[in-house]
């Protein structure tokens, strides 16, 4: 397991240097330049000028590059935002919190509704109870995710104005107070992230308990007379869950991309609306940072996924 774990770590590094390599380069190539969303229309070219020099890119692409290599690597330093001037760390910090808890919400609920789903649907293959649950989540496939964002603002946000149109938290709350302000004001970005990534747990797990009750352990096991909700829930599932168990893994980089898009239509201050404004901006420091945190939490994950595999299925070794 610690060789594995090294060779992982390893494999990691390369991965996430190769990511911001891929960033640093696709931000510099973008049309435009921070200054146009800075400077004054009337203010004229030695202001935009001494812009540049003040941020170092009036400088050679690579040597850009090397600057932030050596910023990040050695002084863990990602820069000062172009538009906030802060610390491009202190930026992150102050919305990564919310991306977060919306993300864990978003794995546990869809979790908690689409695996037993997709467990009822291959249990009752071929029903009307299974191709309901398969039609629905064909559904959720489909839809556009701000279309469904702005469906539920509209209905359940304005028309029917059961819960908040945009924020995190309504300010001046504390305690138990601002827990439940918060819950409320998550349900409606919750609820599309859910329904939107809803379908993948489902297919998934629908597919892997339709083999896995064919098997001959599963008859064996009906045969030495075990009740059927055991045989059902702790035998089949639990191997079902091996292959599920990686795609919740590799749902991570899916639902960040989901929360840009969901953030941006509730105005939810997370991570995914920080994506946004700062590519409006062209804050390209926030943007560096962002995404290297965002690679190293789908790297850390996929790591963890591997590691849970084995308490999954004891035979799972690595050496």
């Amino acid at each position: 397991m610690k060789q594995y774990l090294l060779l992982r770590s390893v494999r990691a590094i390369i991965t996430v240097f190769i990511a911001i390599t891929i960033t640093f380069l696709i931000l510099r190539v973008m049309p435009g330049d921070p200054t146009t969303m800075m400077l004054d229309p009337r203010m004229d070219e030695k202001a935009r000028e001494q812009l540049l020099h003040d941020f170092g890119l009036d400088k050679p692409l690579f040597v850009q590059y090397l600057l932030f290599l050596k910023q990040l690597f050695f002084h863990f330093d990602l820069g000062m935002s172009f538009v906030n001037r802060a610390p491009v760390l202190d930026v992150i910090l102050s919305r990564l919190p919310w991306t977060l808890l919306l993300m864990g919400a978003s794995i546990i609920v869809t979790s908690l509704i689409g695996i037993p789903l997709g467990v009822m649907a291959a249990y009752r293959k071929g029903t009307v109870l299974d191709q309901l649950i398969n039609a629905f989540s064909i559904l959720g496939i489909a839809i556009f995710t701000p279309w469904l964002g702005i469906v539920l603002l509209y209905l359940l946000g304005f028309k029917i104005p059961l819960f908040p149109i945009g924020g995190a938290s309504t300010p001046g709350l504390e305690g138990w107070a601002y827990i439940a302000d918060v819950t409320h004001h998550m349900v409606l970005p919750l609820a599309t992230l859910t329904i939107i990534h809803l379908a993948n747990y489902v297919l998934f797990m629908r597919a892997n308990m339709v083999d896995v009750l064919s098997e001959d352990y599963i008859r064996t096991a009906r045969a030495k007379g075990l009740k059927e909700k055991r045989v059902v829930w702790i035998h089949a599932v639990r191997n079902a869950m091996l292959s599920t168990v990686t795609m919740m893994g590799l749902q991570v980089g899916t639902i960040v991309g989901g929360a840009i898009l969901t953030e941006t239509v509730f105005a939810y201050p997370g991570i995914g609306r920080l994506i946004y404004e700062s590519v409006k901006e062209h804050d390209y420091p926030v943007l560096q940072g962002t995404f290297l945190i965002l690679a190293v939490t789908v790297v850390v994950v996929n790591i963890l996924t591997d590691i849970v595999y084995t308490y999954l299925d004891p035979k799972i070794r690595f050496d």
